[in-house]
Parts: C-alpha cells; structure tokens; sequence
C-alpha cells in the first residue's frame, strides 16, 4: 500500500484561516490526526478541523506537547504517538495531522514526520502551509512586520529571555513565540532595550477569549499570560515612507 502523511497548517484559531489547499488535504485524507495532551482537552488544532470534516474521521493522538523537563516522558510519548499515526497510515493509507499555524514553523508535526519515516518505509510526507500567528497578529492589530530592506527574526521564548533581549537589540522586527510563562522578563527585555512602546501582544487571536494588548501593558498583566502568546516588536522607522528601500 502506498502511505502519505500530510502535515496541515490549520493557522492560529480562526477558523476562517484555514487555506483551500488545507481544508481538502483535510478531506481527501482518509483520517484526520489531532495532537492532544494526556490531560485530553479539546486543543485548537481539533476545534477549527471539526468546522470541516466529520468527527468520525478524526482521531485523537496524545503528544507531550508541553513536557520539556523529563525527556524520558517526552520520549515515551512520542514513540507511542508515532506507532499510533504508523499502524493508521498502515490501516488506512493516508493522514493528515492538522498543526495550528505552520507545519514547517515549530510544529509537532516536523518530529512526528522524522518517527513515521523510520516507521513506515517509503511513506509520502508532505505539507500545506498555514497561517502563522505572527501574520494573524499582525493583521488583526495594524503592526507592520517588514518593510524594505528589514530583517525579521522569529525567536521562541523557551530557548530564554536572554535569546529575546539579543534579538532585540538587533535591527528589524522581533516576533516572539510562547512567551506567556516569562511575560515579566519579556517586558524587561523590551523595556532595556527601548523596544516597548510600539509593541504588541496577543493571545488566542480569532477565538472568542482573544486579547490583543499594546506591550505597554504587559507588566500590569503579571507575569504569566497564556503559553502561546505571541508578541510583534515592529522594527525602529524614523526615515519616513520608504526610507527602509
């Protein structure tokens, strides 16, 4: 049997973010794989691919989406993840695996990818872009990510605050990814490097709970704001219009 294994990009939430190409990967697929936690609620990348296939085609997979401290457990958890998606593929001949955002940016579905080619020889892996949260935050809140000649640098704050202040003080827009546990040190880092007025944040962008706030605001947010928190430090423009060509 000929197997394929299609990572979808399902964007960050809203539904609507979904491209053509993703919502008839969705459907062509003969089962649909969502990453759950072990604690089973209902993620995002679930609740936006029910708004187009049937929930009888999909199939709930536990990932230790968040385990970062006991590497064994995290192991553990994907070696089953990737048997469960292996004796589907198996079974059924294609997969999808439906990823908020982007497929090729952070996503679960770039180690599951790696497991399934060790696991199923030959299998066909591909992927459909998604929009990511930068580009969703960016629209919803008027932030200009690039102009010209500007450097965009992507940085995810578990890698630590100290990564983000170095970005920082470099040129260009800054995009910071899972901030919300470090929201304090993210609002420092901005702070000492002179990035906190034009900045940005959100979190849950398209859902009904989504807060879109001015970085200003961050350290009067505490210091824990939800995991997947995205913030946008839009680069420093005093050459007027175009002055970046």
């Amino acid at each position: 049997m000929i197997t394929k294994l299609t990572g979808v990009g399902v964007g960050p939430g809203d539904p609507e973010l979904v491209t053509v190409k993703g919502v008839n990967a969705l459907r062509d697929a003969a089962v649909v794989v969502v990453p759950v936690m072990d604690s089973g609620e209902r993620g995002r990348a679930e609740a936006t691919v029910l708004h187009y296939v049937d929930a009888a085609k999909v199939v709930r997979v536990v990932f230790a989406l968040n385990e970062r401290e006991d590497r064994a457990r995290r192991e553990a958890a994907w070696d089953a993840a990737g048997a469960r998606v292996a004796e589907l593929l198996r079974e059924h001949g294609s997969v999808a695996f439906a990823t908020i955002g982007d497929p090729n940016v952070y996503s679960t579905f770039t180690y599951l990818a790696q497991t399934i080619t060790e696991l199923v020889p030959g299998t066909d892996v591909v992927t459909v872009p998604g929009i990511t949260a930068m580009q969703d935050l960016a629209a919803r809140s008027g932030a200009v990510l690039t102009e010209g000649t500007e450097p965009l640098t992507l940085v995810p704050v578990t890698a630590g605050a100290a990564v983000l202040k170095e970005a920082l003080e470099g040129p260009g827009t800054v995009v910071a990814y899972k901030f919300g546990r470090l929201a304090g040190e993210v609002a420092t880092a901005l702070r000492e490097t002179g990035r906190t007025e034009d900045a940005v944040w959100g979190s849950a962008l398209g859902l009904p709970e989504e807060s879109i706030r001015p970085a200003t605001e961050l350290e009067e947010e505490g210091t824990s704001l939800p995991y997947l928190s995205t913030l946008i430090a839009p680069a420093r423009r005093d050459g007027g219009r175009g002055g970046k060509l």
